[in-house]
């Protein structure tokens, strides 16, 4: 009899410790800051540094040992499954805007100030015209795990790397049986089921893009099971000696940041790493181009926030995009 209590008791501590509760890991990745609420009754942090280190290895252009420092030193290097991945996304992304989303723009944002190798002095546009000439995804091909491009083509997946980051730590969760979770770096989102703890749906904000706004969103959404990434013209900015204010995000047209009346482009897709992608290339967009855009492209739900002539902020949604 003693002997069946004590296994009782046992039984019931073992069920215990493996109820699920809602966990948050949080700290610093990828040049931002990131947070993931999961249902768990484990302890997954590891797991995620030892994933973001691999994205980083991959795919940083900020280490000089990482996968792409390699390939734009034009060194050997056999590229990993995550490089691979962003590869050959990016090149449908690209054909998919004509252009406007060019991860080979890298060292035109590292000329504007924007990239790891600091600014070009004197930067005019005859040298604008020289850097150009490297841009093109075009001019970039895969074959068994090696890239081969232009000596002076830099490949850059800044505008697409973050999301992609999300989509590991997602598919990571779910393949621990996590079903309910939300992850965010820097603003870009993945969601699954429910939030557990309010039992209600994952809900999201945009940021204001007035940061002295008395209001912290300009819109708030759910989020179920999608993806959500935002770009914006407000926050990365520089001004140079003349006081002339200029964007992170280069026309791949042009060479030049970009002058757009829009200041944030949130979408929402099945992956973060494509609406990471799609958000700063329809940032680079005009608001009737975006309209023409997505028209061919419902399964892109998008919001964006914009400036009109007589300076008055307006907002619009395509697709669907979930409104307050």
């Amino acid at each position: 009899m003693i002997k069946n209590y004590l296994l009782f008791i046992f039984l019931a501590l073992v069920s215990c410790s493996n109820q699920s509760e809602q966990l948050r890991a949080a700290g610093s990745v990828f040049g931002t800051t990131y947070s993931i609420l999961y249902e768990s009754s484990e302890n997954h942090e590891t797991a995620f540094d030892s994933l973001f280190f691999e994205v980083n290895r991959s795919m940083s252009t900020y280490i000089s040992s990482s996968d792409i420092s390699k390939v734009n030193a034009n060194d050997p290097v056999v590229i990993d499954h995550h490089f691979e991945k962003v590869f050959n996304t990016s090149k449908e992304i690209h054909t998919a805007t004509r252009g406007k989303f060019d991860p080979t723009i890298g060292a035109v944002v590292n000329a504007w100030d924007f990239g790891p190798e600091g600014k070009i002095e004197a930067l005019d546009s005859l040298k604008i015209h020289e850097l150009m000439l490297s841009v093109g995804m075009d001019k970039v091909t895969l074959s068994k795990g090696v890239i081969s491009k232009p000596k002076a083509t830099r490949l850059d997946f800044n505008a697409i790397a973050k999301g992609y980051g999300v989509d590991v730590i997602g598919r990571y969760l779910e393949a621990k049986n996590i079903q309910n979770y939300l992850i965010e770096i820097g603003g870009e989102i993945r969601t699954k089921g429910i939030n557990s703890v309010k039992n209600t749906q994952w809900k999201v904000g945009v940021q204001h893009p007035n940061l002295e706004s008395d209001k912290r969103y300009i819109t708030t959404l759910a989020l179920e099971n999608e993806s959500m990434a935002t770009s914006g013209t407000y926050r990365k900015i520089k001004f140079d000696a003349e006081g002339n204010r200029y964007t992170h995000i280069i026309d791949t047209q042009t060479g030049y940041p970009i002058r757009s009346n829009i200041l944030t482009v949130s979408v929402i897709a099945q992956s973060c790493m494509i609406a990471d992608a799609y958000a700063t290339a329809i940032q680079a967009m005009e608001v009737e181009e975006i309209s023409v855009f997505l028209k061919m492209h419902t399964e892109l739900k998008v919001f964006i926030a914009f400036v009109t002539e007589d300076n008055q902020l307006e907002t619009e949604v395509f697709n669907g995009f979930p409104e307050n």
